[in-house]
């Protein structure tokens, strides 16, 4: 009786352990605010224009975008970056994919990729590039993305599967990106679940106040079409005629980003609660230089700051 105690007590012990060294989903959504910015530089930095003019990339946001976020997958059609991107129009896709690919093959952009997050980083932090911090944030980082399950999750997979730069702040931002398409991936499996198909997810999305109609809308859905959404979600008893959330709606969509930080959670726990608090800490300066640059638009369609 007395062994059966122990061991109870024991389990007891180890359970609390493992909860107290677990890390809560808000700090999860909290740690994908930090490192999402430093993801996005390479859509909207000038050096990465200047290296897609250099491979002949047609010139605005979206023909860049298209290119870099694509080329980890390799030389594909339009069907399979719709499908991984899931809330752009189809359309809006035909038009850079795969027509991009004859300006540069997958291996090129990716390597104009790298340099233009080089080139970008070191405006931006300059001589901060060689501090202890930023080695220590990036390794902790990488054991994050080198935890992630890629199972279902095409675009995480593809960029895990390129290979680690040795410069701390590109394995920073290589971290970043795996684990922000590996949250993504995973949020387009929660939106499936909710049953919101790739133009409500945006329409619901804009219904909570996550970003103005006009931003989401940048993805390439044509009036008839948002309209159509719309009506479809009025329908179902989410959306108000004139585009707010009904109590339902905005239920939903809660449910959807709890969803996806549940479904981004796992890799978070090699680290334990410990290490995202240091990570945490240690990427506050550099998110503040990104942010303070200027660079990123004040809008996105990722709801941050907004979910």
């Amino acid at each position: 009786m007395a062994d059966q105690t122990d061991q109870k007590d024991q389990k007891d012990q180890a359970d609390l352990k493992d909860q107290a060294g677990r890390i809560e989903l808000g700090r999860v959504r909290q740690l994908w605010h930090l490192l999402e910015p430093l993801h996005a530089v390479v859509y909207f930095a000038p050096e990465a224009a200047a290296e897609a003019d250099g491979l002949g990339i047609e010139s605005g946001r979206w023909p860049r975008y298209f290119a870099w976020r694509a080329a980890p997958l390799g030389a594909v059609g339009h069907e399979q970056v719709t499908s991984a991107f899931y809330s752009f129009s189809p359309g809006m896709v035909r038009e850079h994919i795969p027509s991009v690919w004859g300006a540069a093959d997958p291996a090129t952009v990716l390597a104009a990729r790298r340099r233009a997050v080089d080139r970008t980083y070191r405006a931006l932090l300059g001589g901060r590039l060689d501090d202890r911090e930023l080695a220590e944030a990036a390794a902790l980082a990488r054991r994050v993305a080198e935890a992630a399950e890629h199972a279902g999750r095409p675009l995480a997979a593809a960029n895990a599967a390129q290979p680690w730069p040795e410069a701390p702040h590109l394995v920073l931002w290589q971290a970043a990106t795996i684990l922000r398409e590996h949250r993504g991936d995973g949020h387009l499996a929660a939106l499936l679940i909710a049953g919101l198909d790739p133009v409500e997810s945006l329409v619901s999305f804009a219904a909570i106040g996550a970003a103005p109609e006009e931003t989401f809308r940048s993805r390439g859905w044509s009036e008839k079409e948002w309209a159509a959404g719309r009506e479809r979600l009025v329908g179902r008893g989410l959306v108000e005629p004139d585009g707010t959330a009904t109590e339902a709606g905005r239920a939903l969509r809660a449910q959807v980003e709890r969803h996806t930080d549940e479904l981004a959670a796992a890799p978070w726990q090699a680290l334990g609660a410990a290490g995202a608090d240091r990570l945490s800490d240690l990427l506050g300066d550099y998110w503040v230089a990104v942010i303070g640059s200027g660079m990123l638009p004040g809008t996105n369609t990722l709801g941050i700051g907004t979910v």
